[in-house]
């Protein structure tokens, strides 16, 4: 009998290559998706770290009668704010490790000084801060819609106007604009940690100058030469929560959310509210309430919300 044959037949090279370049183009559609789809769940947990903080400010209130405050008054070795939350964000033991009768930095605050909290920190910035500095922070009190963060600034200044100052004590009370209508915290970046580089959206500049209102700080601040390396004010932005500073744990309503940040020592200050969400930053109320704000928001809003006692109207926002 003959013996029966059988062909086999291969993919031919354009064969092949059509498979190739139908899987590149499915791949190209899905990745945005995929992304898209990470991201919408960073920002629900962001979301949720923000509500989780609101509950504690509102715990802390119930139980203290008070907003958290800041231990030393008008220096930057300050104990943090943060770190009277942390009973009441389930971290007893590690509130027990903090000793607030002396600065951050004394080496009886090592261990709460080095260690990162996910609650503190927002999914969605990949830190390139670095992690020796201590642990990183995404969430900022709000420090008032003034330039003024230190009693070296206050000459001529109204007092601060946001709900953490150093050794201040604020009650609810004292929102007079209303709860629903003042920013408790909200969203930043952490730095770059290197002066040597210029990072625009996360660098404090230091233009050199010294203004007398918000209106002139943000004309100076955004005329800051961000090429020039001396203007570099600080990088170590976001770290160590442990620090009460400006740039680790207090912004301003100064300039517009995700502008630029700058300093103009002695005392004055314009931290500015960001985050790698497109359009704008979240931020909890002192209702407990947890928005997204647009940057395109109206200037004055944004100045209104970051006020306790000025009497605005905020309006929709």
């Amino acid at each position: 009998m003959r013996a029966m044959t059988f062909s086999r037949r291969g993919f031919t090279l354009i064969e092949l290559l059509v498979v190739i370049a139908i899987i590149a183009i499915l791949v190209a559609l899905l990745l945005p998706a995929v992304q898209q789809a990470r991201e919408a769940a960073r920002r629900t947990q962001c979301k949720n770290n923000l509500k989780q903080l609101g509950l504690a400010i509102h715990n802390y209130h119930d139980t203290h009668g008070c907003l958290p405050i800041a231990d030393v008054d008008g220096t930057v070795n300050a104990v943090s704010a943060h770190a009277r939350l942390l009973p009441y964000l389930e971290q007893t033991n590690l509130y027990t490790r903090v000793d607030f009768n002396v600065p951050y930095d004394h080496p009886n605050n090592a261990v709460p000084r080095a260690t990162e909290l996910p609650v503190f920190r927002c999914p969605s910035d990949p830190t390139r801060l670095p992690a020796a500095i201590g642990g990183r922070n995404n969430y900022y009190w709000n420090a008032g819609n003034g330039i003024v963060m230190y009693a070296t600034g206050a000459a001529g200044q109204p007092n601060p106007n946001g709900i953490v100052f150093h050794n201040k004590r604020y009650r609810f009370n004292d929102i007079t604009d209303g709860l629903s209508n003042t920013s408790a915290m909200a969203e930043k970046l952490t730095g770059d940690g290197n002066n040597g580089v210029s990072t625009p959206r996360v660098d404090t500049y230091r233009p050199g100058t010294y203004p007398n209102n918000a209106a002139e700080a943000t004309l100076q601040c955004n005329a800051a030469n961000v090429n020039d390396l001396s203007q570099q004010g600080y990088s170590n932005v976001g770290g160590p929560w442990l620090q009460q500073y400006h740039s680790t744990n207090q912004y301003n309503h100064v300039l517009p959310p995700n502008g630029r940040s700058c300093m103009f020592p002695p005392g004055r200050i314009a931290t500015t509210a960001n985050s790698q969400h497109t359009g704008g930053v979240q931020l909890v109320l002192c209702d407990g309430s947890v928005r997204f704000v647009s940057e395109n928001l109206d200037i004055g809003t944004w100045r209104n919300l970051g006020s306790i006692d000025g009497g605005e109207i905020v309006g929709e926002f």
